[in-house]
């Protein structure tokens, strides 16, 4: 894979990750709330009342959901990396270049 690819597929990484963690959030915030504040956690519902559930659960899908985001990032900040240190088109071997000014691949008849 070239080097602009690894850059590519980074930055889009980084994005998700980013993106991902600014939607859902938020819902993920309310359990460390809860635990540290009122000891007590509920799962709410939109049509229902509210059931008071375990805390370690909802920590628990916390702690899976930032996992998966810093997974994401990672991996795009890995990618960036390799793409930066890859082999650029500077370092392409003279018999492979193509374009104007390459005199080393024209025949001479």
């Amino acid at each position: 894979m070239s080097d602009m690819r690894f850059i590519i597929v980074g930055v889009m990484l980084v994005f998700a990750g980013f993106l991902i963690l600014g939607v859902f959030g938020h819902n993920f915030q309310i359990a460390s709330i809860q635990s540290g504040e009122f000891n007590e956690c509920y799962q709410y519902y939109e049509d229902r009342d509210p059931v008071a559930i375990n805390c370690s659960t909802l920590m628990l899908d916390q702690i899976l959901f930032f996992i998966l985001v810093i997974a994401l990032i990672a991996g795009g900040i890995i990618s960036l990396i390799k793409g930066a240190k890859g082999k650029w088109d500077n370092e392409v071997k003279p018999e492979d270049m193509v374009g104007p000014g390459n005199d080393k691949n024209i025949k001479k008849d």
